[in-house]
């Protein structure tokens, strides 16, 4: 594999803010399925997957044969084409072979945050209506089978598998992870040891008869406001985005991944999971959930070249007291994505990490999720100030708020074109229809894009405040502050304010050791910035309110603040 050549090829058009990528290579027709069947085919004894909390090793021929089996066990209870079932659990083995069993079924899987509660559960199963989920019992303080017993007291007097809920009425089969039996629910490995020869070859079969363009995964994506809505991905969709993500960089077969994102999001399930499958790379799940000690010492046991995470992931591994320790000579590559990276902080990736060339990745759940991607080989400044340039078969442009496309170097609303453009929001059509225009998905981030064709994001169109009629850009407030060397992380937003309309609030977490006031902050940002981007509040923090996928939640730091100061949303209309 060769990166795309940089040239003319991912420049703008006629000095607007209008890219359209190189058509080479070609795209992909092949389902999950056929790549599965690809790969291990060409590799049968090469490594798969590890799961080192588990034990769990698979070569590639292993992976096809055991997600093989539970494709065969779920079509002997019923399940078929384009019904859905849920996935509910950290990064565990039954999780991937749940990928790829259920895409070789043509049935659509859906993802559930391993964070979800009560209410958030009850929501996305019957949003899109779950036929069954899988699960595991618990992870941390999450009890899944005691959260699903209480929105199913109905489990406790079933057969297991004839759900019949008055709370979840489309639900009827609770498949539990490990050994031990729960009433009502099925265990995984009863499941799969229903596989005989001749449902095997049925799953087979049917993998045979699935379309590129079926709709194979809903990922639902976390708003600020209103419920989630469930994003519709086909493998084309999908597919294609882990073999040029993969392509960015520069994998092979030879590579082995360090996988200590979460899979239930795209990073760990697409940029991953299905990254590693395209190519034939080894993926290495450190363990469950994130953790900065098992992650290093995953790299250092098993000579992983490529690492993906989130900054604060980094940041977290770099700080361990023990960090020497890790030989970790072998990294070389991988992706940092979900929120900016601070200059030294990649400076330090670089150097002490030895990954000299991480790409920054940037995208959405809706668009597959990947639409920019910096090179194996951009400068330094390149990936901490741009999230790289478009990827192959896709279109962006820049718009003003009445629609117009922007001239280059300002900001406007990114809007995404081609085939990582997901089908839609599951049975939303108005809020599909709004997302999606004339074939372009309105991102709500807004950007600049560059001579070159590299692209930076600048903050959220929502996220931006009006100061007395100036309007301020929170990206461009943080990327400032982190240049103070006092601060680890920074995270910038309004707040109401009957003079002004809105007031700069700036939450940040300090490095370890050091001190600072608000006055401090202040001064810091006297004459180098104009006077109304500077926050009018500073808080200090030990931690940020932050997602599973490790992106900021400005939302509830911004509720925190009204409760504090005792302000209400300032009225729009």
């Amino acid at each position: 594999m060769h990166t795309p050549t940089p040239g003319t090829d991912r420049r703008p058009i006629n000095g607007l803010s209008h890219v359209r990528a190189p058509q080479h290579p070609a795209l992909s027709e092949r389902t999950i399925c056929e790549w599965l069947d690809a790969t291990a085919e060409r590799f049968p004894e090469r490594t798969a997957c590890v799961f080192r909390e588990q034990g769990v090793r698979w070569t590639w021929r292993e992976l096809q044969s055991e997600s093989l089996r539970l494709a065969a066990g779920l079509h002997r209870l019923g399940l078929a084409k384009g019904e859905r079932i849920g996935i509910w659990a950290p990064n565990r083995s039954e999780w991937i072979l749940t990928q790829y069993a259920s895409a070789r079924l043509g049935l659509i899987l859906v993802n559930i945050n391993p964070a979800y509660r009560l209410t958030e559960l009850e929501y996305a199963l019957n949003k899109v209506g779950c036929r069954a989920i899988i699960t595991a019992p618990e992870f941390k303080t999450s009890q899944y089978l005691q959260m699903l017993q209480t929105l199913a007291p109905e489990l406790a007097t079933c057969a297991p598998g004839q759900l019949q809920s008055l709370v979840l009425p489309e639900l009827q089969m609770v498949i539990r992870m490990g050994t031990q039996h729960t009433p009502g629910c099925l265990n995984l490995g009863d499941v799969a040891n229903l596989a005989d020869t001749a449902g095997m070859e049925a799953a087979r079969r049917i993998g045979h008869t699935l379309a590129c363009h079926d709709a194979i995964n809903i990922q639902f994506t976390s708003g600020t406001t209103g419920n989630p809505k469930g994003a519709t991905l086909t493998h084309h969709n999908i597919v294609n985005n882990a073999r040029f993500v993969a392509l960015g960089m520069r994998f092979t077969e030879d590579d082995r991944l360090a996988v200590p994102v979460p899979l239930y999001h795209c990073f760990g399930m697409v940029m991953a999971s299905l990254a590693c499958t395209v190519t034939g790379a080894t993926m290495v799940f450190p363990g469950e959930g994130f953790d900065p000690r098992a992650t290093l010492e995953a790299v250092h046991a098993e000579r992983c070249t490529a690492l993906h995470g989130v900054p604060t992931m980094f940041i977290a591994e770099l700080a361990l007291p023990d960090f020497k320790q890790f030989d970790l000579g072998s990294l070389r590559t991988g992706i940092m994505a979900g929120s900016p990276c601070p200059v030294e902080v990649m400076r330090q990736v670089n150097a002490r990490m030895h990954l000299t060339e991480i790409t920054i990745a940037y995208g959405m759940t809706e668009t597959s999720p990947v639409s920019f991607q910096s090179d194996t080989d951009d400068p330094l400044e390149r990936r901490v100030a741009t999230v790289g340039r478009i990827q192959p078969h896709l279109e962006v442009k820049l718009i003003d708020a009445s629609g117009n496309t922007v001239a280059l170097g300002e900001n406007g609303e990114l809007c995404t074109k081609g085939y990582s453009v997901m089908q839609g929001y599951w049975a939303d059509a108005e809020r599909s229809a709004d997302a999606i225009r004339d074939g372009w998905m309105h991102t709500g981030d807004l950007a600049t894009i560059d001579a070159d064709g590299y692209c930076n994001i600048v903050g959220r169109v929502k996220d931006m405040l009006i100061r007395g009629g100036e309007n301020v850009y929170p990206r461009e407030v943080e990327e400032f502050l982190f240049r103070h060397p006092k601060l680890s992380q920074v995270q910038v937003f309004g707040v109401p304010d009957r003079r002004y309309g809105e007031e700069v609030c700036a939450w940040v977490v300090l490095k370890p050791g050091e001190t600072c006031t608000e006055a401090e902050i202040r001064e810091f940002c006297r004459d180098q910035i104009a006077h109304y981007k500077v926050p009018r509040y500073v808080r200090f923090v030990p931690e940020l309110p932050m997602t599973v996928t490790g992106k900021a939640q400005k939302f509830v730091m911004r509720q925190a603040m009204l409760k504090e100061l005792g302000l209400a949303e300032a009225k729009t209309a």
